[in-house]
């Protein structure tokens, strides 16, 4: 997860069928930013037409068709990555348009399983777009578009010149009520500055930090909603053979229900934070940079998911803690 220059960024875009996602990325690679990138591009079908719905530019664009891009195409994805590794000095970047049936969790687990792809490349972030004018009904009968948000660490509120200020300002409630850590620009036709949408390290929580220190801060209210998201702190000390032990044990019984995991810990007797991060059940983490100077260290935890019993949670990643000092409150 330690980002080196050497690693290539990816940003992933996601969103509902008609979100936007198409117009999203044409505006980037049409954009004046200096920039190179690989394109590749997921359609589901066996006859691809979003290769020709993507502008003519310098930038090299891979359709991988007749399958979704979660499912039977991962590897498709890998050799792609692998491939266009032996031109790293061709592009800056590359972009990865996804179905828009698709989960966005198997595309993030492909920078968790595959060593050669962790290697080379670094998830930079997961942009959602959401049709801000069918994002309710969407809501209401596609799974898919929860998971999306749910996933997202950057969301496009795209096409809001169809809906009332009133009706905006609602729309981000019920988003936030998914996932209220991911950052959201509000468009019409995809109208976002690209220094918001690319270069984020928004999947790498140091910079997310650096960014956003309360980004993982905690909210003691929760939701009925299918999907949400909730975050723990822990003052003393992270046992991490606890925590190892704890968090594996977690995600093998209810990986399928909690989609995301990330937070900062604080090991005993550890100057650098440790970020740790999942996506399911596949999970990573590697030590970080120092406690930001007169920061007190404090271990931190989100999840985002369906079915989360909060008092579960909370009870669990505290047992994780370092036993307190027998003089010490308990």
């Amino acid at each position: 997860m330690t980002e080196t220059s050497q690693q290539v960024p990816v940003t992933v875009l996601t969103g509902y069928l008609g979100a936007g996602k198409t117009t999203l990325l044409n505006r980037i690679l049409s954009e004046n930013h200096g920039k190179r990138y690989a394109v590749v591009v997921n359609e589901f079908g066996e006859l691809g037409v979003d290769n020709d719905l993507v502008v003519d530019t310098d930038e090299e664009v891979f359709e991988m068709n007749n399958g979704c891009i979660c499912c039977t195409v991962r590897g498709d994805l890998i050799r792609i990555l692998g491939g266009l590794m032996k031109r790293r000095d061709k592009f800056d970047g590359i972009l990865i348009e996804t179905t828009g049936l698709a989960d966005p969790a198997p595309v993030a687990q492909t920078f968790f399983v595959d060593e050669g792809v962790r290697e080379k490349t670094r998830l930079d972030a997961i942009v959602t777009v959401v049709d801000a004018k069918n994002l309710l009904a969407r809501l209401a009968d596609s799974p898919e578009a929860s998971e999306q948000i749910a996933f997202a660490d950057v969301i496009v509120l795209n096409k809001m010149d169809l809906v009332s200020e009133p009706e905006a300002a609602a729309l981000e409630a019920r988003i936030r009520e998914i996932n209220r850590f991911a950052r959201i620009h509000r468009a019409t036709r995809a109208g976002v500055a690209i220094a918001d949408l690319l270069d984020q390290g928004a999947f790498d929580l140091t910079r997310v930090l650096d960014h956003a220190p309360n980004f993982l801060e905690d909210d003691s209210h929760s939701h009925n909603e299918d999907v949400a998201s909730m975050s723990f702190e822990a003052e003393r000390p992270i046992d991490p053979e606890k925590f190892n032990a704890w968090i594996g044990a977690l995600l093998a019984a209810q990986g399928q229900d909690i989609l995301r995991t990330k937070g900062i810990l604080h090991y005993p007797g550890e100057s650098r934070r440790f970020a740790f991060q999942a996506v399911h059940m596949m999970a990573e983490g590697d030590f970080i940079g120092p406690w930001p100077k007169g920061a007190k260290p404090a271990s931190k935890l989100v999840f985002i998911g369906r079915n989360l019993n909060r008092p579960q949670l909370r009870r669990g990643f505290l047992a994780c803690q370092v036993d307190a000092a027998p003089d010490a409150a308990p």
